[in-house]
């Protein structure tokens, strides 16, 4: 079966209630959040401090997934997260494993 992963940004506001819904909808699959800072971001959407810094804060969660279960995860975006500005991409995963 095919995967993918698919990465999603989301603020620091935002990233509580996202990684909640990924643990409860997605209990056996593993993902990796990392903090990390977003560069492009509007002006009028940063305060004053990431202004002068050039970047925002956020968080990016990477979890590989069947296509069934990124649609599943689409849907869940959709629903429980309309104008929360994640951004989100999805890669095909040439090759997945676990080192025993």
């Amino acid at each position: 079966m095919d995967k993918v992963c698919c990465s999603l940004v989301c603020t620091p506001e935002v990233e509580e209630k996202l990684l909640d819904a990924l643990l409860v909808r997605f209990p056996a699959d593993v993902f990796t959040s990392t903090r990390t800072f977003g560069h492009g971001t509007a002006p009028g959407a940063l305060t004053a401090a990431e202004q002068v810094m050039g970047r925002s804060e956020a968080l990016l969660v990477q979890i590989v997934l069947s296509a069934v279960e990124m649609e599943t995860l689409r849907a869940l975006l959709n629903r429980e997260f309309a104008g929360s500005g994640i951004r989100y991409w999805v890669t095909v995963v040439a090759e997945e494993g676990e080192l025993a």
